[in-house]
Formats: C-alpha cells, structure tokens, sequence
C-alpha cells in the first residue's frame, strides 16, 4: 500500500527588533510531531523553551483532532457516536469544515472516514472496494448527521469523521498564534499547509512555480498527489457522490486564505469542483480567500 502520511513539519520564526537588541542566534531543534519528521528554527534568545511550548501545543491537538492516537477526542467521538463537553478546538475545526462542507455544495465531507477506511483496508488487500461496500460505507456518511454543541457532539450510529483535509492547517493555526504571542514576528509553519505570520514575505512553492507568502496561508492539493494504489490511479480524496476517488480535472489547486484551515478546506474541496465556474463560486463563497494556482490534469 502506497498510502503514507506525507507530512513534514517546518516552523521558522524571528523574534520582534527591539531598540538596541542584539540578534539572536537562529536555534534549531529536530525530531517528530504530527506523526513525522520536524524541524523547528527559532531566532530567539529563549528558543530552546518557545520550541518546548510548540511543542507541547502540537502534543495537546493531536491528543484532541488525530485519528492516529486512540484516546484523542476525535477517536473517542468515532468510537462511541457520543463525546460530552467537546474541547474547543474540535468544535471550531468541525465548524470550519461545516462551512466549506455548505460553500462546496456538501463535496467537502469530514463524515467521510468509513469510506477512507474501506478504501484503505481494500488497498491493504491488493483491490479496489465492491460497489456494494462504496454503497454501505456511503449509508454511514452525511454532516446533517452530526450535531455540534458546547455540550456535546453526537454521530449518527455507524458514523465517523476524519479532520485529514482540515486538521493539519488547524494546528499550523494554533502553533501561529502561539509564536506570535510569544513576540515572534517573521513566522513560517508548513505542515504541508503553509502558514506565514509578519511582514516579510516567504518564497513558496506551488505547481506552478513560487510566490511570496505573507500574512497569509497557503494549501494545495492534488488528487494524485497520494494515492492507495501503487499504479497511481486511485487518489486519496474521495467524491461523496459516488464513493471513489474523485475524477477532478485538476492536477492541483492552492488556495490562499487569512487561515491554514480555510485554505486546507478549501483546497481539497476545490479538487471536487467540475470546473472553472465551480470553482470560482466556491473560493468566491470566502472573500478573503484567493485561488493562486490551479494545474489541469
């Protein structure tokens, strides 16, 4: 199974100029977060102790948003249909997705995880899910099926979501604002959505060449960019409208937005719009939103 997560977290950042201070020596710290390799560079006297605190941060959301760990608050809500006094953050990133779910004409769907797990575990075995499996795993999906309160977050029997298109520019978020409070200024993260903080602008990569990011957030998605298959024909993101992997006619589309979750959202959604009109309508939903790139397949 070809099927990775492809993750590489990056964070730079630079401390606010102060009148007379001297300029830290840039801090560089390695290892794992989000279940993959990390690198952390900080110009900051105190970095050693910001570092911990993302850290620490990035530990708290994965304990609340992963899949991949069973005690977080997104397993638990899988596992029993039912999670009392929901943490903040969950409600506000499933309330983001419910957002784009509505703007993208219910194509963007984080009740979707069934269907991901079918394709997955079929892949594992060497084939494709039967059209019989797409239809029952389709049977346990719907938004209109989840019910989202301060008090608690119930799925419909059978239900259970994933935040993949949406989680990972969440935390890039929150790891954001964290830096920034801390009196870091020239911010870049990139999990695999980029997300600047300050004036200075950052070159970054899309499929059609760099742009200077600042301020701002950057995702792109790409239908093929994983796929569960080793011949490359089934993509990761999958069409809630028939069950497979979507037929897209982009190659990748990056969106830019004022936040990493919208723009992750938007993105993966905009590889389910059937053409140019669509997806205009869709970004054009979000007015602070940009479309900066957009590949045909």
């Amino acid at each position: 199974m070809t099927l990775t997560r492809r993750r590489f977290l990056t964070i730079s950042a630079t401390a606010a100029c102060l009148p007379g201070a001297l300029a830290a020596a840039p801090r560089y710290w390695t290892g794992q977060a989000l279940g993959a390799r990390a690198s952390i560079r900080l110009d900051h006297p105190d970095a050693p102790a910001i570092t911990a605190r993302c850290l620490a941060e990035i530990d708290r959301l994965e304990n609340i948003l992963s899949l991949y760990r069973a005690d977080s608050a997104l397993s638990r809500l899988n596992r029993t249909g039912r999670l009392d006094a929901p943490p903040f953050e969950l409600l506000d990133c499933l309330s983001q997705a419910g957002a784009v779910h509505r703007a993208s004409g219910g194509a963007f769907d984080v009740t979707l995880q069934p269907l991901w797990a079918l394709w997955a575990e079929a892949a594992v075995q060497g084939r494709r899910p039967t059209p019989a499996e797409r239809d029952a795993a389709l049977a346990l999906a719907g938004w209109d099926r989840v019910d989202l309160s301060p008090q608690v977050i119930t799925l419909a029997p059978g239900m259970a979501l994933t935040l993949n298109g949406i989680g990972q520019g969440y935390v890039a978020d929150r790891v954001a604002a964290l830096l920034e409070a801390e009196g870091l200024t020239d911010i870049l993260i990139d999990t695999g959505e980029m997300r600047a903080l300050g004036i200075r602008p950052w070159p970054v990569r899309t499929a059609g060449g760099s742009l200077p990011l600042s301020a701002r957030a950057l995702a792109t998605s790409a239908p093929r960019g994983t796929c569960f298959d080793a011949g490359g024909r089934d993509g990761h993101i999958l069409d809630p409208r028939t069950g497979g992997p979507v037929a897209s006619p982009w190659a990748s589309v990056s969106v830019s937005a004022p936040s990493a979750a919208l723009a992750d959202a938007l993105s993966t959604a905009a590889c389910l719009t059937p053409d140019q009109a669509g997806l205009e309508a869709l970004i054009a939903a979000f007015p602070a939103a940009r479309l900066e790139d957009v590949r045909p397949a």
